[in-house]
């Protein structure tokens, strides 16, 4: 059997971008701020906290999968590197909105 790539951790912070302190989500992994949608690069696989690099993720774009929904594109500042994920039930829709545009 298959190991999953998903490691649930669900932490609170303090966003490296905005300075506001994040809850935790609660429904699952909190991976970026609901009020500036930035996150940071610290994982490898989701939740494995094994990247190195540690840049700051910077959210450049929308896609909508019929799955997921909407999902939050990011380029890291430092590597340059491109992730993706699952927007936030409490993301600020005004953010959400304004990534929608940039298409």
């Amino acid at each position: 059997m298959e190991k999953s790539l998903f490691t649930e951790i669900d932490e609170s912070f303090i966003c490296e971008n905005c300075g506001r302190k994040v809850e935790k989500l609660g429904y699952s992994c909190r991976n970026h701020c609901p009020y500036c949608l930035h996150s940071k690069h610290v994982d490898v696989n989701p939740g494995d906290r094994q990247e190195t690099c540690h840049g700051s993720l910077e959210p450049i774009g929308l896609e909508i999968d019929s799955k997921k929904g909407y999902v939050i594109v990011f380029r890291c500042k430092k590597c340059g590197s491109i992730r993706k994920n699952k927007a936030a039930k409490d993301d600020d829709k005004n953010e959400i909105i304004k990534l929608s545009a940039k298409h």
